[in-house]
């Protein structure tokens, strides 16, 4: 990984911001990741975050922790909390940002517990395909104190693939329509193709009772996204 993503988290709160992140897919075109997107605050934040962040208790791990924009809203609350993300420079950012424990890790390396994990702006894309999500659910629950909870957002992307006619032009042989290649550039430079996945919450609920997890619906957004608290 050539983290391409925190090369632009730690441009952007260096103040050395002059162009955005260009993401895309393999069934989507370019688009436009601003990096001011990256730095919201609480009240910039869609209400499926606001609503994770209030539900949040006790000792609280955040995946995926970008420039830690959760963790330190949670922290200001009084919680203990620890962020984690595989980009040196989101953790090197979340750090300078006032982040108290931040460190470069991926989930499934994580051995300490918690009463709360967070995996938020589509957090079932750190498993990457569907054959993936149970050890991923297993590992996640083995994490958890007694009564723990995970918060986790993703979208039903079925209607990427609506035509015109309003049919769906997916492949019955092709992988969970969900699993996805993600590009992002930053000033030129290209990062590594990295799969994504995007998981509909009736398979995320089937996966959770197969590893002994309950899966309920929190909030639905208004796009097609949702919010499941895990226990």
């Amino acid at each position: 990984m050539k983290d391409i993503f925190g090369k632009a988290l730690l441009d952007y709160h260096n103040g050395n911001y002059t162009e955005d992140i260009v993401t895309s897919t393999n069934i989507s075109s370019e688009d436009i990741l601003p990096l001011s997107y990256l730095f919201r605050c609480y009240a910039e934040m869609p209400k499926l975050e606001q609503k994770a962040l209030q539900l949040a208790k006790g000792k609280v791990l955040d995946v995926g922790c970008g420039a830690g924009n959760h963790s330190l809203y949670l922290q200001e609350k009084g919680l203990e909390v620890k962020a984690i993300d595989i980009s040196q420079g989101a953790i090197a950012v979340a750090k300078q940002r006032g982040v108290l424990l931040a460190e470069v890790l991926n989930i499934l390396d994580e051995t300490e517990t918690f009463d709360t994990v967070f995996l938020l702006m589509n957090g079932t894309g750190v498993f990457q395909e569907l054959q993936q999500v149970s050890k991923h659910l297993k590992h996640l629950k083995s994490l958890l104190n007694t009564n723990g909870q995970i918060l986790i957002d993703s979208s039903d992307i079925t209607y990427m693939y609506e035509d015109e006619d309003g049919g769906f032009w997916m492949d019955t042989n092709a992988n969970y329509h969900g699993e996805l290649d993600y590009f992002i550039s930053y000033k030129g430079e290209k990062e590594l193709p990295m799969k994504w996945l995007y998981l509909d919450f009736d398979t995320l609920k089937l996966a959770c009772e197969s590893v002994g997890l309950q899966c309920k619906l929190v909030l639905e957004g208004e796009h097609f996204d949702y919010l499941a608290r895990l226990s």
